[in-house]
């Protein structure tokens, strides 16, 4: 066999095995990089999306706070209500109003108690603190004084006489300490006193004198046994509630340079109110630029800021976002309050509140209070957007569940107490304190049973007498009637009437009702949210005359004004048209105010008002489906 035929009869394999050696690079084009061919990407790889975050038990926390869309109660103060507080151990709601008046109410399984009334300040009430174990409540005023209250037992327990008007209240001290501290601005310096109220003095134990101008907000925080405060210039500062000097050993930064503390005053924001969250980790200031930032404690750090500015308020309301647009007839009429508010230095500053979780912050914008989901950024509720009527400022945030008495005999099968989440909040200009829950209000034609509970009288504005009128008018001022109750077919209105503000208008007005001008004249026109109107004997809102034939002159004064229901003004076509018609405002309407001559408000029958207020409507005309008829008026030399 030659060596040609061996080559033939040799194995294949052996032939391969002869191939020895790296593999030959792939030919250019033979398609190893993908099945169209394409080579790999020259360049780097693009970075991967991040994840959104996500809150794990995002729906278990939501249950757990009051989302109901409208508020489920509210109760009156003699006055305007300026400042709410929960106390989270005893159970109770303390409410202030402008008038020095504070109010204790105890939480109930569902809703609230009234427990006490005090007359605590001459001036009005310009802070409110609660310790954090909830057994001490101090209140300040412009009379230059502090009142302690034990909240247990609602007793006042100590006053202090200030030398100075206070700015800022809050308690400083922790569980077990010797000393119950109070630290108390100077409202026109940059002092911060200390007292303890355990000493029964008035002199202070201390002073901090860390920033250069007056301080505007100030937080205890027990967990790390810190103040959080802020002054004019928008500088806040850290220290110590035992040394008074920075906690080096609390945070993690050594210098102020290093966060965001200065952002504020880069701004050139005040901050008007600051919460910390009830794990001491986070705090938040809401601030003159209509800004909300929230700072992480440990680093001084911004985490995040929310845009509350009336140009960011309009750029949503040209958006596509349904969840912050409102109808713009309504946008216009709040942002017309808005921006009287911002004119308005006794309006009380608004306030935030975290929940217990503090992963939720609440806070009260022009479109409602905002329920803000910290860790994915959102905002996953509005609520009360849908009450128009008003502008809520001040929140605070209950949680618990409320004790039970120990003195009070419980059967066996009754049932655990439950959570009743529940934010109580004050309104602009409001003598109201609001409650929102899980539960919505209930549909009652019982005006006794209306969410709007009527606790008190309320105290009708007594403003600066008006300019003298000459002529008849103003010699018949003092004879007038000063009061009428208007009956109608759902019940008695009282009303009392400025007869030394306006006399033409009140004369005109009690002249027609001994006439019985009004009597069996209907109501022609419902609109629920705004006003009641009545007085057009043909009752189509075309009729009516003056008691001197025709139209008679405005009356209208700066102190009397649509800033509350229940106002008595007249009904006209323009400046000067005043007739016989009048109309009842059932909310706030300052846009009227200039407009038309208010010369009374109702100070009893208000749920009568409310009654009429709810009744069906065609929608075309506002006109009560079913006949409401005026009785009759009869005016009173008084209605006090």
């Amino acid at each position: 066999m030659d060596v040609s035929e061996q080559a033939l009869d040799a194995p294949v394999a052996e032939e391969e095995e002869a191939d020895v050696g790296p593999p030959l690079p792939p030919a250019e084009g033979d398609g190893q990089d993908g099945e169209d061919g394409q080579g790999a990407d020259v360049g780097p790889a693009p970075p991967k999306p991040k994840r959104r975050k996500t809150l794990e038990f995002e729906q278990q926390y939501l249950q757990s706070l009051p989302l109901a869309d409208m508020y489920e109660k509210s109760y009156m103060h003699r006055d305007t209500v300026v400042q709410v507080a929960v106390s989270h151990g005893p159970d109770f709601i303390i409410t202030a109003s402008v008038d020095g008046h504070i109010k204790f109410w105890k939480k109930q399984p569902q809703g609230i108690e009234f427990a006490k009334h005090f007359k605590a300040h001459l001036g009005p009430v310009t802070g409110l603190a609660v310790s954090n174990d909830g057994s001490l409540c101090a209140s300040i005023s412009s009379d230059k004084s502090v009142k302690v209250f034990d909240v247990a037992s609602f007793d006042m327990i100590a006053m202090l006489r200030l030398p100075f008007v206070p700015g800022v209240v809050e308690w400083v001290f922790k569980r077990g300490d010797a000393k119950t501290k109070l630290a108390v601005s100077d409202q026109d310096s940059p002092n911060i006193h200390i007292y303890d109220m355990k000493a029964g003095s008035n002199e202070p134990i201390d002073k901090v004198t860390l920033h250069t101008q007056p301080v505007t907000a100030m937080r205890y925080i027990e967990q790390h046994h810190t103040v959080v405060s802020t002054d004019k210039k928008g500088v806040i500062e850290y220290w110590s509630a035992s040394s008074y000097g920075f906690p080096a050993e609390e945070v993690s930064f050594q210098y102020k340079l290093d966060t965001d503390l200065y952002a504020l005053a880069k701004a050139k924001a005040v901050v008007h109110s600051l919460e910390v969250a009830r794990d001491g980790s986070k705090f938040v200031t809401m601030s003159s630029d209509r800004k909300v930032r929230v700072f992480r404690f440990a680093t001084g750090k911004l985490s995040r800021a929310y845009d509350e500015s009336l140009e960011a308020t309009n750029e949503l309301q040209r958006s596509d976002s349904e969840l912050c647009r409102l109808d713009p007839i309504d946008f216009g009429r709040r942002l017309a309050v808005e921006k009287e508010m911002a004119a308005d230095p006794l309006a009380p500053p608004p306030s935030a509140a975290f929940d217990d979780s503090g992963n939720f912050l609440l806070y009260p914008t022009l479109v409602g209070i905002k329920v803000v989901n910290l860790v994915t950024n959102k905002v996953v509720k509005i609520i009360g957007k849908v009450e128009s009527g008003e502008r809520f400022l001040r929140l605070a945030l209950y949680q618990g569940v409320p004790r039970r008495s120990k003195k009070l005999p419980v059967a066996p099968d009754s049932k655990l107490p439950q959570p009743d989440p529940t934010l109580v909040c004050c309104a602009y200009r409001k003598q109201r304190l609001y409650l929102f829950t899980q539960r919505e209000p209930q549909e009652t034609d019982d005006a006794t049973q209306a969410r709007d509970v009527f606790n008190e009288r309320p105290v009708v504005e007594e403003g600066a007498q008006a300019l003298q009128l000459g002529g008849g008018a103003a010699g018949a001022g003092g004879e007038l009637p000063h009061g009428a109750i208007i009956r109608t077919s759902r019940g008695d209105i009282w009303v009392k009437l400025f007869s030394d503000d306006c006399p033409r208008t009140v004369e005109n007005f009690t002249t027609h009702a001994k006439n019985g001008y009004y009597d069996g004249v209907i109501f022609h026109r419902v609109i629920k949210g705004f006003m009641l109107q009545t007085g057009d004997p043909l009752g189509d809102g075309t009729g009516g005359e003056s008691i001197w034939g025709g139209e008679f002159e405005d009356e209208i004064r700066k102190n009397l004004r649509h800033d509350r229901p229940f106002t008595l003004s007249m009904a006209n076509a323009g400046p000067n048209t005043n007739g016989s018609q009048f109309f009842l405002t059932t909310v706030p309407c300052p846009w009227l105010d200039g407009k038309h001559t208010v010369f009374g408000r109702v100070v009893k029958g208000m749920d009568v008002v409310l009654a009429i207020e709810k009744v069906k409507t065609n929608s075309k005309n506002d006109k009560p489906l079913e006949d409401i008829k005026i009785l009759n008026i009869e005016p009173k030399a008084s209605v006090e």
